[in-house]
């Protein structure tokens, strides 16, 4: 790995230990942008959709990031922070069969309703 991404790594890591939630917010917004920008590249649409864009940004950022945070600080209290790949599998089928469903459902509201300004 190039010193350039091993740096960029190791401040990463540094703000994830000393502000995880900001830190956790912030990546969930950028990962979230990036893929709506792939999304929209992908399905053709030709200028880009700024304020579809933004608010999803507003999600990720808003309630992705803060929501995984406090997710995971739970699954790590239920499961004493245990790291063997029994546990592990545990905690991730705790989070399928409950917050993925919840997420997903919140997401396509969301996306009807705020972002296309569909109504029921």
């Amino acid at each position: 790995m190039g010193s350039i991404a091993k740096q960029g790594l190791k401040k990463f890591m540094l703000q994830l230990q000393q502000h995880p939630l900001r830190t956790k917010a912030i990546m969930a917004a950028v990962l979230t942008a990036i893929s709506d920008i792939v999304s929209q590249k992908l399905s053709g649409i030709q200028k880009l959709q700024l304020r579809r864009l933004l608010l999803k940004v507003i999600l990720g950022f808003a309630y992705f990031g803060p929501f995984g945070h406090f997710l995971h600080m739970q699954l790590e209290k239920i499961f004493k922070e245990k790291k063997d790949p029994k546990t592990v599998a545990k905690k991730v089928l705790v989070e399928q069969l409950t917050s993925a469903p919840l997420n997903t459902l919140l997401f396509m509201i969301y996306l009807g309703v705020v972002i296309e300004r569909e109504y029921f």
